[in-house]
């Protein structure tokens, strides 16, 4: 097949591409908002049914043949947002060539050649990286289309935000369901006898997907419009139960489940630092915490600075609930009492916040395992800059989030002349000669099985990783597990 039908197959998808280009050129051209705002002119409407006959060619050239299409599509009028999901692939673009419903994109897409023309001509809600309030502007920008009664061409959002195995639906973020208005949950199929549609973040990177797609003979897609679903009153003042309802009615229809975990969870869980998380770590339910609490991911490195300022300023002072709540400038809430639980290691009511900053610097840096190190030994270190064994299993156990952990071996190897302590440059030129310090010093019963996570986190059965989604949604309500209980 690679000699033969995949340069063909490429050959002819390229080139409906192309042929796509300059409709969609001239299409665009002076097309200022107003104009959008209205219904389409007769020559609009002609060039968009050939731009749609295109691209439905494009597919057929990649072997989509058929593309199964079950229940209605509603109206602008009726809902004005259809959530996507699961996301798995860049071939999840079949919907939108099908449909030309608006989606939100990186405002660098419109800049590529070709591909930004067509991008352009849907109408897409443009994120920029380099704009500091790029979020708050699109939700408003999403918003604002989605309140204007049918006026605007629906917009298409991906609520996942991030592609997965389609084995679970994650935590779907709130954007397309804070303007409170009804949407229509759509819901994609690929019941191909071979998956080679899956990209997600491990495993056969954007070419080889293409090129084992394209070497199928058939590849069958299906694409279900459910029920519009229309929010109550408590939905429309709540985004994230809102969310959640309508991933309960996708996975449904589905029949997978679901899990409470997110893309930034994985990426802490599967980190490439020095210090794996075990399957047990408490650090998932700390990183949800942290989100909660209302910590901005934009803002998250000045919030680590500040308070780790606070904290090397109070040494080993212990705090309660009400003086914790101070030292984050954040009011006493569940949320609150329950990160505070997880670092009350003895329920006395009492906690060191050098722990919560050591994981905070996790959370915040999951691959850069050295710069938490350095951190922690600034808060812990003595007056000439050294930390005792004690000192460096508390910060162990904080950045990898269990209850217990042996650092004897770890820090006799570090303590090379037997003083008792070390500094961080001693643990420095350790970890420099010894990067894999922890699967052999701290846990190498444990890591044994697990030191290949390159390979046994592929196959996760959640559609995550490895041990860290719960096996049903009931699991959320089971008790808080301690860092150190």
């Amino acid at each position: 097949m690679t000699l033969t039908l995949f340069p063909i197959r490429l050959f002819f998808a390229a080139f409906m591409m192309l042929l796509a280009w300059p409709f969609a050129f001239i299409a665009s051209m002076g097309a200022d908002e107003q104009e959008l705002e209205k219904p389409l002119s007769w020559w609009r409407k002609i060039v968009d049914v050939l731009l749609k006959a295109i691209m439905r060619m494009m597919w057929l050239a990649g072997g989509f043949h058929w593309i199964n299409v079950k229940g209605r599509r509603a109206l602008p009028a009726e809902a004005a947002i259809l959530t996507v999901a699961p996301h798995s692939s860049y071939f999840d673009a079949i919907p939108v060539t099908m449909t030309f419903a608006s989606i939100v994109m990186k405002a660098e897409s419109k800049d590529i050649p070709v591909w930004g023309t067509l991008i352009k001509y849907i109408r897409p809600v443009f994120v920029s990286r380099s704009d500091q309030d790029s979020r708050r502007k699109t939700v408003e920008e999403i918003k604002r289309r989605a309140q204007s009664d049918g006026k605007w061409p629906q917009i298409m959002i991906f609520p996942e935000g991030t592609c997965t195995n389609r084995s679970c639906l994650i935590t779907f973020k709130p954007g397309a369901f804070i303007p409170g208005v009804p949407v229509q949950p759509v819901v994609l199929r690929y019941p191909n006898k071979l998956d080679t549609i899956t990209w997600t973040w491990q495993g056969p990177g954007a070419l080889e997907i293409l090129w084992l797609t394209l070497c199928q003979f058939h590849n069958s897609v299906e694409i279900e419009f459910l029920p519009v679903y229309i929010p109550s009153e408590e939905e429309r003042r709540n985004p994230v139960l809102y969310a959640n309802n309508v991933r309960r009615v996708m996975a449904e229809a589905l029949g997978v489940s679901v899990t409470d975990y997110t893309f930034e969870d994985c990426q802490l869980a599967l980190a490439e630092g020095q210090l794996r998380l075990p399957s047990d770590t408490c650090l998932l339910e700390f990183a949800k915490l942290v989100r909660s609490l209302g910590l901005k991911p934009e803002t998250l490195e000045d919030d680590l600075d500040k308070y780790a300022t606070s904290a090397m300023k109070m040494k080993e002072q212990k705090v309660a609930l009400r003086e914790f709540s101070a030292y984050l400038e954040f009011p006493v809430s569940h949320t609150l009492e329950s990160m505070f639980a997880l670092f009350d290691e003895n329920e006395d009511g009492v906690i060191d916040v050098r722990e919560f900053v050591i994981a905070l610097s996790v959370v915040c840096k999951p691959s850069k395992t050295l710069e938490t190190i350095q951190l922690a030994f600034q808060l812990y270190q003595s007056k000439n800059g050294t930390i005792t064994e004690e000192d460096l299993a508390h910060i162990l156990k904080t950045a990898m989030g269990v209850s217990q952990i042996n650092v004897t071996h770890l820090f006799r190897a570090v303590d090379e002349e037997e003083k008792g302590k070390i500094t961080y440059d001693d643990f420095y030129r350790f970890a420099e000669l010894h990067p894999h310090f922890a699967e052999d010093y701290l846990y190498p019963d444990q890591m044994g099985a697990e030191h290949g996570l390159e390979t046994s986190s592929l196959s996760a059965p959640n559609g995550i990783c490895t041990d860290f989604s719960p096996e049903n949604a009931e699991d959320k309500n089971k008790p808080l597990q301690k860092k150190l209980n």
